[in-house]
């Protein structure tokens, strides 16, 4: 049975969201703080991570920035409060794979999880595999499914589980133009309109790691007025 962790200092909250993940078949534990969380991350493997941002001592923007430093691909949901942009664009750029904003509807929490949870499996199997051509070379760019590990010019990158997933997609699709919202659908799962900028920073954070100069980008481009592409020439020897 998937296990997801909610850190959540609001006990209503958190047995909402418990009650309507339970409904899904899914084991969910709740963590009250920030502390008590990353203790029990350092102990048990979680499927899904739901994490406030606004936590009693250590906020949940630092949580997230510690979780990806030990635990790069794990899945990470962030709720915050609708009125706070500058914490979804922070939880984004900090590496949290996708967001929800206070009050979220039953059906959206359910479907983002889903989400995150089918892509955790689609990781999970991949690793199990043992076909050993399964890795994507173009170039000096090497997508490794089976060890979920990426290179470029021999140098591995350090990706999160979105970040590898929109590159592998792109890469997988080179010269191909995709929209913003083509993109959501098929990289996150879902459709939701007025999300579309959750692809911008992840594309920003994705070219911060694999561009020589990420404001003059060759590698994943912006084609204006319709959205990105992977550029081949860009992972050229």
């Amino acid at each position: 049975m998937d296990t997801i962790l909610v850190v959540e200092d609001e006990q209503d909250i958190a047995d909402l969201i418990k009650l309507n993940l339970e409904e899904l078949s899914l084991h969910v534990e709740h963590s009250l703080t920030a502390e008590d969380a990353l203790k029990r991350v350092k102990a048990k493997q979680y499927n899904v991570i739901i994490l406030d941002v606004m936590l009693p001592g250590i906020s949940g923007l630092d949580v997230c920035r510690q979780l990806r430093e030990q635990k790069p691909e794990q899945a990470i949901l962030m709720v915050t409060s609708r009125d706070s942009e500058i914490d979804r664009v922070l939880g984004i750029e900090l590496g949290a794979d996708d967001y929800m904003t206070k009050p979220f509807s039953v059906r959206e929490l359910q479907a983002r999880v889903r989400s995150l949870l089918r892509r955790a499996h689609l990781l999970s199997n991949a690793q199990q595999k043992k076909e050993p051509e399964q890795c994507l070379k173009i170039g000096q760019l090497v997508i490794d499914h089976l060890s979920h590990r990426t290179t470029l010019a021999g140098k591995e990158l350090e990706l999160t589980s979105t970040e590898y997933d929109l590159l592998l997609y792109l890469a997988s699709h080179p010269e191909q133009v995709f929209s913003r919202s083509q993109l959501l659908s098929s990289v996150w799962g879902y459709h939701h309109s007025g999300y579309e900028h959750t692809v911008n920073s992840h594309i920003n954070r994705l070219r911060n790691k694999v561009e020589k100069d990420a404001t003059s980008p060759k590698i994943v481009q912006t084609v204006w007025g319709v959205g990105y592409k992977f550029c081949k020439q860009g992972v050229s020897v």
